[in-house]
């Protein structure tokens, strides 16, 4: 089987207002959001004027691993709504579909780290065998996934699919190798323990329901 891990390059996100660094191994760019003044009492929203931006990925080497959760009723109602939506986009075929549940928000999610500015392009362009259509089953897979609630309490509060990428491979039980299995194959995970970390694509959703990046890389 082809790997469908995408050769990425490392690049360096620094959030200066809230001093998370993202890495990951594609085009190096640099996104600096705005100063919103997020309060913690003001959790994020789709189409809010204080929505925090896309580009606020999490750490994905905090100092203490998240829960594992898979319980999708512990998921606040605006999350498990956006989820939802997503799924469904997803199993339409229809990348068309996904990238309106993409635009509903204040802001786009991130989905590059190079300077594309449309998802089917950049799809379409990682996977030209299938025109794009193989993005949709990763998205399927990733969000069937369990996943981690991240930054807590805090405006960089984050629920994210898979858990894989805040769980280090070394520390994976058979039966969640198996479960990473169904998302990278045999030569991915080889590239990953040889990276030291998960690499292949993430996904985040705020807890006020909006959708904040759907990304490869560390």
């Amino acid at each position: 089987m082809t790997p469908r891990l995408i050769p990425v390059v490392f690049a360096l996100v620094l959030l200066s207002h809230t001093g998370i660094v993202a890495q990951t191994r594609v085009q190096t760019e640099t996104i600096k959001p705005p100063d919103v003044g997020a309060q913690p009492s003001e959790p994020d929203r789709p189409g809010a004027a204080g929505d925090r931006t896309a580009a606020a990925l999490p750490d994905t080497k905090p100092a203490s691993v998240p829960e594992i959760l898979t319980d999708l009723s512990s998921l606040p109602a605006p999350v498990a709504r956006m989820r939802a939506r997503i799924l469904e986009a997803a199993r339409s075929g229809d990348l068309e579909q996904v990238v309106t549940v993409m635009q509903s928000g204040a802001t786009m999610p991130v989905f590059s780290f190079g300077d594309e500015k449309s998802p089917i392009a950049f799809w379409k362009a990682s996977y030209p065998d299938s025109h794009g259509l193989e993005v949709l089953a990763i998205l399927i897979e990733i969000l069937e996934a369990g996943f981690v609630r991240v930054d807590a309490g805090t405006p960089q509060e984050m629920f994210v699919w898979p858990y894989f990428a805040f769980v280090p491979l070394k520390d994976l039980t058979p039966p969640q190798k198996v479960e990473l299995f169904k998302i990278v194959t045999g030569p991915d995970y080889k590239e990953m323990q040889e990276f030291g970390a998960y690499i292949f694509y993430r996904l985040g959703i705020g807890p006020g329901g909006a959708w904040h990046f759907f990304i490869t890389g560390d």
